[in-house]
């Protein structure tokens, strides 16, 4: 029931790992000049109602959390979490990425999934120079190769934001940190003004499909609203999924206090 479950999230329930010992990630600090042009940037804050068909059944929040140091690279640090459910099944789920401010690649992933029964949690380190990710766990630790430019779940709500986007164009993107997961496919459907909670705006609408399960599968019917605009705020996402109709909607948007 999460939003974007870019990856498989099945498997045996564990507690959320440390981070990595060598990644510092309380330093924060002022932007570089020379860091990517990008349409956030931190203090950025987005709020979504979440809706089962009809039905009102929890919140969540899209966030730039502020500037940290992993590896001794300035990275954003972003979390984008969906909360609630309904008295039959509930969500917690929680991604938190940091993205590189020069080259948008992933550095760090961690993942936390409550879906019903199901938990998991999962602690990613990637190492785009050497060419690999590191999955962290409390039993062992597995080194597995990557893509050139890494990007996880919540880095590419990011990115895409940064693209040029028109309309009837398909973009295939082979930046997903799990290399059989690529390409990951955004075709731009059309343009049309969208009402949220939030106000009505101009959008562009994107369809996302990606090689997993979860609501942007191969099988899946999911679109995606962008603000067309400088912003590129997300505004609402719509899905059809096997048990219903999972939507989110943009209740309030914050600006980052710092923008490229």
């Amino acid at each position: 029931m999460a939003l974007f479950l870019l990856a498989p999230t099945y498997g045996v329930a564990a507690s959320r790992p440390a981070p990595a010992e060598n990644v510092q990630l309380l330093s924060r600090m002022a932007l570089p000049d020379d860091e990517a042009s990008v349409p956030f940037g931190t203090g950025e804050k987005s709020l979504f109602e979440v809706k089962f068909g009809a039905i009102h059944v929890g919140n969540g929040s899209l966030e730039v959390l502020g500037v940290e140091s992993v590896r001794g690279r300035n990275t954003w640090h972003t979390s984008f979490t969906v909360q609630g459910g309904t008295f039959f099944y509930r969500v917690n789920d929680i991604y938190e990425s940091w993205i590189d401010t020069h080259t948008l690649n992933s550095l760090l992933f961690i993942r936390q999934i409550e879906e019903g029964s199901r938990e998991r949690a999962q602690n990613f380190e990637i190492i785009p120079e050497k060419g690999v990710y590191i999955e962290r766990t409390r039993e062992a630790d597995k080194t597995l190769r990557t893509v050139a430019q890494p990007l996880d779940e919540g880095a590419f709500l990011y990115f895409v934001r940064t693209v040029p986007l028109k309309v009837g164009e398909t973009y295939d993107f082979n930046r997903y940190f799990i290399p059989d997961r690529n390409p990951v496919r955004v075709t731009v459907l059309r343009k049309e003004r969208v009402t949220v909670p939030a106000g009505t705006f101009n959008a562009i609408v994107l369809k996302p499909v990606i090689k997993t399960k979860g609501i942007f599968s191969e099988k899946g019917q999911a679109e995606v609203w962008i603000s067309d605009d400088s912003t590129r705020m997300l505004l609402q996402v719509k899905s059809k999924l096997s048990f219903g109709s999972l939507n989110l909607y943009l209740t309030s948007y914050t600006p980052a206090k710092t923008r490229n």
